[in-house]
């Protein structure tokens, strides 16, 4: 019998984006991105330890190009556009793959495009005077604001209203805000929602 070819870890962790992209999170497991490789479950032991490696190749591969565009992207005028460059970039690494995000939260402490995306934050927050306290609580905001948007864009559509009717003449002002928000087009939502965090943090 042929001596089966070797695996990359970079193939097995496209293996599992692919079963997170077709069928969802709660679909990977070791099993399934077997199946996608057309090899044995065991096979992969040889290439990955566990649940936990897996799931970190994973993030590392989708969050890649966050940190490749970042780093080929031209110099941006200033801090606070540079900020935005960011967060734009991370959402549209998050979006391709919006599977990935409970991970991408889970493993953005070992995961090293992650790592390096929040090392150029606080590089931009920095350069705009901001002392290590005041990028801390900064870098904090904005990571946040950044989970938050994508989570109500991807997984939550439905937290976005409320559960049951909505009475106009109860809640005019909720009323209003849901309605604009949904006349709006995500990316510009998002963008309009950073700019609002970097106007709170003082970033002009």
């Amino acid at each position: 019998m042929p001596r089966p070819r070797s695996l990359t870890t970079r193939q097995i962790a496209a293996a599992a984006l692919a079963v997170i992209d077709r069928d969802g999170l709660p679909a990977l497991s070791m099993r399934t991105v077997a199946a996608e490789l057309d090899r044995r479950t065991m096979a992969l032991y040889r290439y990955v330890e566990d649940r936990e490696e897996l799931e970190c190749l994973v993030v590392d591969l989708a969050l890649g190009p966050v940190l490749d565009r970042a780093t080929r992207a031209p110099a941006a005028p200033s801090p606070r556009t540079r900020l935005l460059t960011l967060l734009d970039l991370m959402r549209e690494a998050v979006g391709a793959h919006p599977g990935i995000l409970p991970l991408a939260v889970r493993h953005h402490g070992n995961c090293l495009p992650a790592l390096r995306w929040r090392e150029q934050l606080l590089e931009a927050l920095a350069d705009a005077g901001l002392d290590a306290p005041q990028r801390a609580a900064a870098l904090h905001a904005l990571v946040s604001y950044v989970i938050g948007e994508l989570e109500l864009e991807h997984h939550a559509a439905a937290a976005a209203a409320p559960a049951g009717p909505l009475v106009p003449e109860t809640f005019p002002l909720l009323s209003a805000a849901l309605a604009a928000r949904a006349a709006t087009d995500p990316a510009r939502a998002f963008t309009d929602g950073a700019r609002t965090v970097l106007d709170g943090l003082g970033l002009t």
